[in-house]
């Protein structure tokens, strides 16, 4: 009897070690997990060798092809085939590209993959079957609501709260005919509604659009809402709570004016220097005292007398315009002072070099002086009355999220 309990003790040890054995290498295999699949560009990346690399200064594809394997006669033929919807000689230094291989002793290189931009890219088959084919990645949209402070700067408040630089170009954009940026106060603030795209829901791939802001200048509210006002052009622009434009146009003269005494001219003899000279404004003549106003919203830069200008004034409109009105007989604002298309700013006279009472009108883009008749200046146009519910309609949800999300206070 012993013998036999034994034999069972032995023999209930050697099951249980087995089983402990069986227990090891199921998780052994539990352990031993396959690698993720991974994929882009809309290929499994685990099928191929891949080779991921940015061109650089003086690649061409030619080279980077025979650094991978593909002859020039196949070089040749791919860009013959291809060019109508990818040119291999455009390939930009900077850009991101990757081959994929196959997975043999050959390594043949099979597609080559140009990102034009982080959404846009370009599939060229280097196959038998030789093609390009332009594709987009995946793109997600998402809403966001800020609102920000001004401490020193826009693009400082926009640091402060982590948030990407396109917004300062996006509200300077929106603001430039009513917000001078360079008289920004300390304690100015701003809210927005906007939208950013994101690439696999997660890679930032810049602004979308913004849908409505409010920007406190001075204590004033400055509102702004996206909407689509030509359906032919399919062309959005901003306007305020009172469905006008914000995007200012240019009056077409500072004054009601009965005539053009003197054009822009490169060459023109002075009637005052008697002499040749260049003269780079339009005159307008006009009856002394003749109200003159600015012909587009700005800020006063200057507001002064020259022996030659006589009374002047002059108006920064954004970083791109600035006008000037000059010989006024008295002027009617102060150098640093906001005014809006359409404000009196002086008074039509004959001071500084000038023979009779007129207005020499003055207009420079990018700072140099130009003649406004030849150029394409921005206009828009304010909502029609018979359009007007339709877009109050519309704007009122936005306006009520602006108001629900608090400002920042210094």
């Amino acid at each position: 009897m012993k013998k036999l309990g034994l034999l069972l003790m032995l023999m209930l040890a050697f099951v249980a070690c087995n089983d402990e054995e069986k227990d090891q290498a199921v998780k052994k295999v539990k352990v031993e997990k396959l690698p993720p699949v991974e994929k882009e560009y809309g290929f499994v990346l685990n099928d191929f060798e891949v080779i991921k690399d940015t061109i650089e200064s003086g690649d061409s594809f030619g080279f980077i092809m025979d650094q991978n394997g593909v002859g020039h006669g196949k070089v040749f033929e791919i860009s013959n085939k291809v060019k109508d919807s990818f040119n291999p000689a455009r390939i930009t230094a900077g850009k991101k590209y990757m081959i994929l291989k196959a997975k043999d002793s050959a390594k043949t290189a099979q597609y080559f993959i140009y990102e034009n931009d982080k959404i846009n890219y370009t599939v060229v088959a280097l196959g038998d079957s030789i093609y390009a084919e332009k594709k987009k990645r995946p793109v997600t949209i998402k809403k966001r609501e800020v609102s920000g402070v001004i401490t020193s700067s826009l693009s400082e408040a926009m640091q402060a709260q982590g948030l990407s630089n396109l917004l300062v170009y996006e509200l300077s954009n929106i603001y430039q005919w009513s917000i001078d940026f360079f008289k920004l106060q300390k304690g100015d603030q701003f809210k927005m509604v906007y939208q950013e795209k994101y690439i696999d829901d997660t890679i930032f791939a810049g602004i979308e659009k913004v849908d409505a802001a409010v920007f406190k200048h001075s204590d004033e509210p400055f509102y702004a809402f996206r909407y689509l006002n030509d359906t032919i052009t399919g062309k959005a622009n901003f306007y305020d709570e009172e469905a006008k434009a914000l995007q200012s146009f240019f009056l077409k003269a500072p004054l009601d004016y009965s005539r053009i005494s003197s054009r822009f001219s490169k060459r023109r003899f002075h009637p005052v220097q008697k002499r040749w000279k260049a003269h780079l404004g339009t005159d307008y003549a006009a009856p002394h005292g003749t109200p003159i106003v600015s012909t587009a919203n700005g800020t006063v830069i200057a507001s002064s007398y020259t022996s030659g200008n006589g009374n002047y004034v002059k108006v920064r409109h954004n970083g791109k315009y600035t006008t000037q009105y000059l010989h006024m007989t008295r002027r009617n604002v102060r150098n640093g002072q906001t005014v809006k298309q359409g404000d009196v700013i002086g008074y039509v006279g004959s001071t500084g070099l000038a023979t009779g009472p007129h207005v020499c009108y003055r207009f420079w883009v990018h700072g140099r002086q130009v003649d406004p008749f030849r150029q394409n200046l921005p206009s828009a146009k304010h909502i029609e009355d018979e359009l007007k519910e339709e877009y109050f309609a519309y704007i009122e949800p936005l306006r009520d999220e602006l108001e629900q999300i608090p400002y920042k206070n210094i």
